[in-house]
């Protein structure tokens, strides 16, 4: 898209702040959140549509009238931890009668009604795409006193009006599309979420002003898969562009891609502007064509392997991640030696890595779950101790080096140190000054481990 024309679809303002009721005090929300960044960034807009509902949101659960659980199907073991935490939930309701509590998200779209007649102590049941049925199903709650469950999936809605209500920070995310359409044989997305739909690229350009104006540094442009971002003729290079043009202070990084859709133009969109972090989330899954096709992936290694090095070729400084599953359906040790070459050759800077479990609606649910599981253990470890040990020979080859360092706040791990990350996704530890969150400062890096960056600030910018 030529830049002259692009920019004539950027708007001058920002998206003004609703102006919220006020709130009574028996109207105070806590959300807890489990699974991927979709999830967090639904439950600000939640938040959103409550607090313009008239609702006070609060992080102090025994402060709470009402209570939601915003939930991940991914992985079975994401849906036994929700499951665990509504056993414990229950002490809550004994103590209040009245309190409301209610699931949402992926989890309540798969499990439906058995949330409800099952657990006991759930009111609410919502899917991703009927969080503004919350106010009045809640009101219905109070008044009546019938559960309710709303699960429809959407072809259209994008919460594009919606303002998300965020906590103050430096980072955040910013939804930019919903759904896919790849159906993966893996992969129950598609099921809880619903097919693509992307928001206007106005109104991405509009939030991620807003978002420059709240005081935030660095912003994740969040979809399932970005790549398929279609708004009129502009698609996800085209947008990638725009919010670098419009917010050009402000970092801009994504997840997640398919490797499918990638295109060149991305790559070069990302060489081009300043403020696109040289980091690329792409999930490679397998190393094995036959386990990809298997796992419906739609592309083989060698045509990941040419994205991957478009992506080194252009932009050589780049910080690299993935997605790896191991014990996939028929995987045998031949196919794991080659997910351990990819990763080789590759030298992914980190690693999101797992054992396959089998997800009901999948198409994989009908294949045969025949890996062992003490296989599947074996396999994950060599995949987890390879990728540690490529972590820390990549961290160890930027000690003398200089990086921008966005600092995000006092570390965890001792109140003497600060932390922040490079555009490059890596955390950096330096020590404690004058410096506040958001600030810029150059640093260089003394020592690393697989995990952390160790230096000392250089300049301020």
């Amino acid at each position: 898209m030529d830049k002259l024309e692009l920019e004539k679809y950027i708007p001058i303002e920002s998206l003004t702040g609703d102006s919220y009721p006020v709130t009574d005090t028996s109207k105070k929300l806590y959300v807890e959140t489990y699974g991927c960044q979709m999830n967090f960034a639904d439950t600000e807009i939640v938040n959103g549509i409550m607090g313009k509902s008239g609702y006070d949101i609060t992080d102090n659960i025994d402060d709470s009238a009402i209570i939601l659980i915003n939930t991940c199907s991914i992985r079975e073991m994401a849906e036994a931890r929700v499951l665990q935490r509504l056993t414990e939930i229950k002490k809550y309701k004994k103590k209040n009668p009245k309190l409301v509590v209610g699931i949402i998200g992926c989890m309540a779209e798969r499990l439906k009604r058995d949330l409800v007649t099952k657990k006991g102590v759930v009111d609410l049941v919502l899917g991703p795409d009927e969080y503004r049925k919350l106010p009045s199903l809640i009101d219905n709650l109070i008044d009546t006193g019938e559960k309710g469950i709303a699960v429809k999936l959407s072809r259209v809605e994008t919460y594009d009006d919606i303002l998300p209500i965020r906590k103050e920070g430096i980072s955040a995310w910013l939804s930019i599309m919903r759904g896919c359409d790849k159906f993966c044989s893996f992969c129950v997305v598609p099921y809880t979420r619903g097919r693509e739909r992307s928001r206007p690229l106005e109104g991405v350009i509009r939030e991620v002003k807003q978002l420059r104006d709240e005081g935030f540094k660095d912003v994740t442009l969040l979809g399932q898969n970005v790549n398929s971002y279609i708004s009129e003729k502009f698609d996800f290079a085209d947008l990638l562009e725009a919010c670098a043009m419009a917010v050009p202070d402000i970092r801009l990084r994504f997840t997640t891609s398919h490797p499918q859709d990638l295109s060149l133009k991305l790559i070069e969109t990302i060489a081009k502007y300043d403020n696109l972090c040289n980091y690329i989330h792409l999930p490679v899954q397998s190393g094995s064509d036959r386990v990809l096709e298997l796992m419906q992936r739609s592309y083989t290694i060698e045509h990941y392997m040419k994205i991957m090095d478009n992506i080194k070729r252009l932009i050589p400084d780049v910080s690299l991640s993935t997605d790896i599953i191991t014990g996939f359906c028929t995987e045998t040790e031949e196919d794991h030696k080659m997910t351990l070459e990819v990763m080789k050759e590759v030298r992914y800077d980190g690693a999101y890595m797992f054992k396959y479990s089998p997800r009901e609606k999948t198409k994989a649910w009908k294949m045969e779950d025949d890996v062992d599981e003490e296989i599947k253990t074996r396999r994950l470890v060599e995949i987890v101790e390879l990728q540690r040990d490529i972590s820390e020979e990549k961290n160890r080859e930027t000690v003398g080096k200089e990086y921008e360092v966005i600092i995000e706040g006092i570390s965890k791990k001792s109140d003497k140190m600060l932390f922040g990350r490079t555009d490059g996704n890596k955390t950096v530890i330096i020590p404690l000054s004058d410096a506040k969150p958001g600030d810029k400062l150059m640093v260089k890096i003394n020592r690393a481990n697989s995990a952390t960056l160790f230096g000392e600030a250089v300049t301020v910018n």
